[in-house]
């Protein structure tokens, strides 16, 4: 019963338009009203731990970084780095897209912003040479998923957060299915390239391929430092994203002296309004998740999948499909945040390790933000192309296919999660 209660809550009141992390409080307080225990300080206190964490401090400085890697023209280097190798190949500039993307997803861990970035620089130069631009645009929107699956992905902070899991271990096991995805988006392109009739960009010398490889050197050793410290326990996940976000301003400032002091106070403007967003989901969804205890609603879940708890794919095949559903209508936060307190004693239960279950559970997310009717990144895509959604889902199909089908493989092959992650860790 309180189950049913608090979904039909959140869903009629998500329903009148109201910003996500107020739904979740309006949910909750009906549900309090429900269970008869509404208590103005239960609530006060919950939003104050929900926000008061220090894993979560991550978040503000990852989206400065994003935010200082975008003005500081590394986007742009990325990209000429990319077709300096690849360009000349048919179908080029739809690599370049995808190794600009995974370079970029070590940088920022957001799909929306990495969509953004490459998305102004590559549509158009992809729509010049003669491609399809529905499919250049959908390629793009599906590359821009590769950020929150590679680390440091800001999707993983907030699981790991809200699920307890460590965001170290999170980080490293996304690799090996971050690259995985590269491949198969890579692999996916290769089909589709040979039926364009495009311009092929002229081979660049050795010496242009040092030129840009020299040009974009700071950008790539980014991702090296983050993965390299969090290996060697040189810092922690909160501590990368400070030194990522120095590391952003000081190559910005003094290197490639591309942000002026004045633009700064935008950038700092611009990152706090993001992450303000998610730390109020986050106080929001401290009130929830501690009803959702109190009500006992996991136990209520386990029940339901009671059938399925004997036998894990099939558990998670069914998790699958409930997380696919709702991530078509919800961004990718707040379905982490209101999901992760139920389905994570279920997956206690059935005995699936929670780092491996985290890794599945972003990348179905992730998925959503590529499927109607929200769809954020395709939103941001069409955007960039100057599409409409119709056209950009015309684009986007074969890619989003075969995410869902590396979705089943990494669901049926747990070992391609879990032992590279032993190599790592």
């Amino acid at each position: 019963m309180t189950l049913a209660i608090f979904v039909l809550s959140l869903l009629a009141v998500m329903a009148l338009g109201i910003p996500v992390a107020f739904a979740l409080l309006i949910s909750a307080i009906v549900l309090m009203f429900t269970m008869g225990n509404f208590n103005t300080q239960i609530l006060a206190g919950n939003l104050i731990d929900g926000a008061d964490n220090f894993p979560l401090m991550a978040i503000p400085f990852f989206m400065l970084a994003g935010e200082l890697m975008n003005a500081g023209g590394i986007t742009r280097r990325i990209v000429n780095f990319a077709m300096a190798f690849v360009g000349h190949i048919r179908g080029g500039l739809g690599f370049v897209a995808i190794i600009a993307s995974v370079i970029f997803a070590g940088i920022s861990g957001s799909a929306v912003a990495d969509t953004a970035a490459l998305g102004a620089v590559l549509i158009p130069m992809m729509a010049a040479a003669g491609y399809n631009k529905n499919r250049s645009a959908g390629l793009i929107a599906g590359s821009g998923i590769i950020a929150p699956i590679l680390p440091p992905s800001i999707p993983m902070i907030v699981f790991g957060v809200t699920a307890g899991v460590s965001i170290s271990k999170l980080f490293l096991a996304g690799i090996v299915p971050g690259l995985l995805l590269a491949l198969a988006l890579s692999i996916t392109w290769t089909w589709i390239a040979r039926k364009e009739k495009v311009k092929v960009q002229p081979k660049t010398t050795a010496k242009e391929k040092w030129q840009a490889t020299r040009d974009a050197l700071w950008a790539l050793i980014m991702p090296v430092i983050i993965i390299g410290g969090l290996r060697g326990g040189v810092f922690t996940p909160t501590e990368a994203a400070a030194v990522a976000a120095v590391y952003a301003l000081f190559v910005g400032l003094f290197v490639y002296r591309e942000i002026k002091l004045k633009t700064l106070y935008r950038l700092l403007i611009a990152a706090a309004k993001t992450s303000s967003v998610v730390m109020l989901l986050a106080a929001a969804a401290m009130v929830s998740s501690w009803l959702i205890t109190v009500a006992n609603i996991p136990a209520q879940l386990e029940d339901m999948l009671q059938p399925f708890m004997h036998n894990q794919f099939l558990l998670l095949m069914v998790i699958n499909v409930i997380v696919l559903i709702v991530g078509s209508a919800m961004d990718v936060n707040p379905t982490i945040f209101i999901l992760t307190p139920v389905l994570m004693p279920v997956i206690t239960a059935a005995g699936i390790d929670p780092v491996y279950f985290g890794i599945l559970f972003v990348l179905n997310n992730c998925i959503g933000l590529l499927t109607p009717p929200v769809g954020t990144v395709l939103n941001v895509a069409a955007g960039a192309g100057k599409i409409s959604m119709d056209d950009i889902m015309k684009g986007v199909w074969p890619f989003l296919i075969v995410e869902i089908i590396l979705l089943l493989v990494l669901t049926a092959f747990p070992g391609l999660v879990l032992v590279p992650l032993g190599w790592f860790h």
